[in-house]
């Protein structure tokens, strides 16, 4: 009876796993992130490739979550390696949050309340510099206090 309670509760846990993994990836597509990454990077030609890099990394992100493999990498290389996931997941996190904003269209209605004509594109880049700075800076903070 007990064996058969896990077994329950490993099949709906995965099938609810499932199901927000799926409407997440769904709802990333629809607003157009990895197509719009596509395009930026004159890579459509590789479709296949970015569809298996992505189911990818949905199926080894959600291992590791669920069973916590430790990484036992200290010292200089550690901090390397969690610099570069940290730049990755900022890079990722920075394509989603601008594709939501333009598929809401916030970027005409905010030149428009500031009155900005020309230089959108420096406005992006310096609020996208002050987050890169600050978030820098309190990651630096809390290095420094490791080690």
């Amino acid at each position: 009876m007990i064996l058969l309670k896990k077994v329950l509760l490993a099949f709906f846990g995965l099938c609810a796993g499932g199901v927000i993994a799926a409407g997440v990836y769904a709802f990333l597509a629809i607003i157009g992130v990895f197509v719009r990454l596509m395009g930026k990077t004159g890579t459509r030609k590789h479709i296949f490739l970015y569809e298996t890099v992505i189911i990818l990394g949905g199926v080894i992100g959600n291992i590791m979550d669920i069973y916590e493999f430790p990484i036992a990498i200290g010292g200089f290389t550690g901090h390397l390696l969690l610099g570069i996931c940290g730049l990755s997941v900022g890079i990722f996190v920075g394509c989603l949050v601008m594709s939501l904003a333009e598929t809401l269209k916030a970027l005409p209605t905010i030149s428009r309340r500031i009155h900005l004509a020309v230089g959108l594109q420096y406005l992006i880049l310096a609020l996208a510099a002050g987050k890169m700075t600050g978030s820098l800076l309190y990651f630096w903070q809390k290095m420094a206090s490791l080690g």
